[in-house]
């Protein structure tokens, strides 16, 4: 089977060529890109392959724009330095997304799925009784493998970046249509999620979601006190500045999470 490689890093590329031979030298790199445009045109002259190594971060932009420019057939394994992006990644056409350094495990687990979608295809395709959604069966491959949660958020802090780890996070919180967290130190970061996204992307066992406004972690919860309408009022700590309320239709899973 035929691999194409998106990587725009010379040593990336060394490393993932010799890991991809040590798992399953049954593959053969096909071609190397370094950039959307290289991407694009690569794709648009050769022969779809099988499947597609791609980093997110290249030299000219983020790779979730060859999908806009270009018919993507092949299935994708995103590789990437952070887990910002994996929410988008997962909404085209990949089964899998790897954190570098790559490891030889979490490699060969990214190739299992992929041989079992292949398999799953074979079988649809040698069956013209069987009318199944090859999308539904990608669908299914991925529900089949342990949910990975968010372990870290991405955030600027002046002109650089910062990696905060989720453990780190006491809640988040909306402001103005805005989302933020605050950390245990009471620093507050302003992310790019909403509140239904983090919701999905977060450990329910560590976060809980009070209302439209905020998620909380169990050690932010000080105080919890009754509140008119059958609601509770929870005082956080670090300080939040506005009330948190925990909503009724909320207050009976709410107690259920706070004493796991």
């Amino acid at each position: 089977m035929n691999v194409l490689i998106v990587e725009d890093e010379d040593l990336a590329v060394r490393k993932l060529r010799k890991l991809v031979q040590e798992v399953d030298p049954s593959l053969e790199i096909a071609g190397v890109t370094a950039s959307i445009e290289d991407t694009v045109d690569w794709l648009k002259t050769n022969a779809s392959p099988d499947l597609i190594f791609m980093d997110i971060e290249l030299a000219d932009g983020q790779s979730f724009e060859i999908f806009e420019q270009v018919e993507v057939k092949s299935t994708v394994i995103f590789t990437t330095s952070y887990d910002e992006y994996a929410l988008q990644a997962f909404k085209v056409n990949s089964i899998d997304y790897l954190l570098k350094p790559i490891q030889k495990d979490d490699l060969q687990r990214s190739l299992k799925k992929f041989r079992d979608l292949n398999v799953r295809r074979t079988e649809v395709n040698e069956s013209s009784n069987q009318a199944i959604n090859l999308d539904k069966l990608l669908r299914e491959l991925q529900l089949q493998q342990p949910k990975e949660y968010r372990r870290r958020f991405l955030v600027r802090l002046g002109q650089r970046l910062l990696s905060v780890e989720v453990q780190d996070i006491a809640f988040f919180f909306t402001d103005e249509r805005f989302s933020f967290f605050k950390t245990w130190n009471n620093q507050k970061y302003l992310i790019d999620y909403t509140l239904d996204e983090l919701e999905e992307a977060l450990d329910p066992g560590m976060f809980f979601r009070i209302n439209r406004g905020v998620i909380v972690t169990h050690g932010t919860v000080e105080q919890i006190q009754p509140y008119f309408g059958n609601r509770l009022s929870l005082t956080l700590k670090p300080v939040f500045e506005k009330e948190a309320i925990v909503s009724r239709e909320k207050v009976s899973d709410f107690k259920i999470w706070m004493g796991k």
